[in-house]
């Protein structure tokens, strides 16, 4: 069994490779060629936890896994991990554990991918400004994503603490020096989407994070923080007046967006509204941008489809390589 930690991680697979699995993961799971059950969730009340538990097989790959996340807000305070998670990948040859991988980072990795990818597809080529909403562990690799996938000049990033918005992008400007793209902290909500080509929200907010209204022409929106029926970081607004739509996966939205759901249950919207997953854009059975002008977004709590494939990649690429610890069971 072969034990691979962010560092391991970060050898192997580049944020590129994360886009493209990313994209070959929505394909296959709109294709129907994975078993993807809606994950399981545990709450935790004592502790203020939840813990959410995400199977998975992809016939292509002949790879089973099942990855562990459990959100504890509280683990800030202790300076541990708020979303902690393991991903194990199991051998359908023998049915044995082959791979352990820190699913901490491969979350962060596979979710910033998401938005890299759907960037890739459904954002205006020429897009120049981004707008980041959120400072938290999934930010850095959402920024990083969204970089990779087009070359912009500047990126605005509110967060709800301004003093660590601050500290978040100076160490992104460290970090994300290759991409020669300027970061700055937004003045306020407004300020930083009303000139956004690509808007980003990464956040746990249970109410919208900006004002749907002052949402450009053309704009492209990745909602990706939201994952519970009561999360919501866009406005019934924007949700029920942009031109297209598009899912991760339609039933796992429909169970678990808040920035899907709310809007429905008050009538706002019809789940036609939904203008399909972004895997059927990949696959051709659906189209994505048709024009410079259409407002899209793009929403998505998580498939366990995402973490197979990614996870698949990286083994397949430490094993090549010789990357990571290996133990006897």
């Amino acid at each position: 069994m072969l034990l691979l930690n962010k560092q391991d991680i970060d050898k192997v697979f580049s944020m590129r490779d994360a886009i493209e699995a990313d994209k070959r993961a929505f394909e296959i799971f709109s294709n129907n060629e994975s078993v993807v059950p809606l994950r399981t969730k545990l709450e935790n009340k004592k502790k203020n936890g939840i813990n959410l538990f995400m199977p998975g097989y992809v016939e292509k790959l002949d790879n089973a896994g099942i990855k562990i996340v459990s959100i504890f807000p509280d683990n800030a305070s202790k300076n541990k991990p708020v979303v902690p998670a393991s991903m194990i990948l199991i051998d359908n040859e023998t049915g044995e554990v082959n791979c352990i991988l820190d699913g901490t980072y491969l979350t962060q990795l596979r979710t910033g991918a998401a938005s890299g990818a759907a960037t890739d597809i459904l954002a205006r080529k020429d897009s120049k400004i981004g707008a980041l909403f959120g400072t938290g562990g999934q930010a850095c690799k959402q920024l990083e994503a969204v970089l990779e996938a087009r070359e912009l000049e500047v990126v605005k990033v509110c967060g709800r603490n301004k003093e660590k918005t601050q500290k978040f992008v100076d160490e992104m400007k460290e970090k994300l020096t290759k991409y020669k793209t300027q970061i700055i902290v937004a003045k306020d909500e407004d300020d930083a989407v009303i000139d956004a080509d690509i808007i980003t929200l990464a956040t746990s907010s249970n109410k919208p994070v900006f004002n749907g209204k002052l949402v450009k022409k053309g704009a492209h929106i990745n909602g990706i923080g939201s994952f519970t029926p009561q999360m919501q970081e866009m406005d019934e607004y924007i949700i029920s007046n942009a031109d297209k739509l598009y899912v991760g996966s339609v039933d796992a939205c429909l169970e678990e967006a808040g920035d899907i759901i709310i809007p429905l249950s008050k009538g706002l919207i019809k789940k036609d509204k939904i203008s399909g997953e972004l895997g059927q854009v990949i696959n051709k059975t659906i189209k994505g941008r048709e024009n410079d002008d259409e407002i899209t977004i793009f929403k998505s709590v998580g498939i366990a489809v995402q973490d197979i494939v990614t996870a698949n990649k990286i083994y397949q690429k430490a094993v090549e390589l010789g990357i990571g610890s290996k133990v006897d069971m």
